[in-house]
């Protein structure tokens, strides 16, 4: 590849049961590999896809620039798989690590998908198990609404969430992420669209690490966790 002024950044997704590489580069998507996995089998498959981007776009791994992962929320096992993942590179390759929040990621996604001309806030939703999801909005600029948080879809879900600001109740509301589904019931208003099929993919973390980069937004590789937001639960052995 042709030498570039323009960062060359890995990025990494492993909050959810997507397993998903991609390299960009100028805000443009290099290569990219991906899979939705039930069993969560992303440490046999993330070192796989790394090595099929970088041949996808005729790159080393010395030649990136910087790694990126999504940090959570998420499952805190995948979480854990993509964050040992990204610093052991970054440690071998001598690279700095960026951290991009996976539900902004997700905004930033859909808003650039949709490119709507109507003023829309952007909820992305992932399942945290039972009825509780972790959420966030954000409006068509990236400003976040209301911050990343774990909530319970109850019968006072919207008063928690949608009407945390006066000013935000006109906007039509866009829900999506695998989270998403099981809020239809609790929230019955007009103003709420719900886009189905939408899960977290590393190729949205690139205009976001992009930025972080320019801005020299790196994290100290001796101390950095993933974004859990919850405790982990073990689950009952079968």
């Amino acid at each position: 590849m042709a030498a570039s002024s323009f960062p060359l950044i890995l990025c990494l997704e492993t909050s959810t049961k997507v397993c998903s590489v991609a390299l960009g580069q100028n805000g443009k998507l290099l290569a990219l590999k991906e899979s939705l996995d039930e069993k969560y089998s992303h440490s046999e498959n993330l070192t796989l896809y790394i090595e099929d981007v970088c041949r996808q776009a005729a790159v080393s791994l010395q030649e990136i620039d910087a790694v990126a992962i999504s940090k959570g929320p998420g499952s805190y096992t995948g979480l854990r798989i993509g964050v040992s993942a990204a610093k052991g590179l970054c440690y071998a390759l001598n690279k700095p690590l960026i951290a991009v929040n996976t539900l902004e990621a997700m905004a930033a996604g859909q808003i650039s998908n949709l490119k709507s001309k109507v003023s829309n806030l952007y909820c992305p939703m992932l399942d945290a198990r039972r009825m509780e999801v972790y959420c966030a909005v954000y409006d068509e600029n990236m400003k976040v609404v209301f911050p990343t948080s774990a909530i319970i879809v109850d019968e006072n879900f919207i008063s928690k969430v949608l009407y945390s600001q006066s000013s935000i109740l006109n906007s039509q509301f866009i829900f999506f992420g695998d989270g998403a589904e099981k809020c239809k019931e609790k929230i019955a208003q007009p103003n709420a669209r719900f886009v189905g099929n939408i899960f977290p993919s590393a190729q949205h973390l690139i205009p976001l690490a992009e930025k972080n980069f320019s801005e020299k937004k790196f994290e100290d590789l001796a101390y950095f966790e993933p974004f859990y937001l919850k405790d982990f639960v073990s689950g009952s052995a079968k």
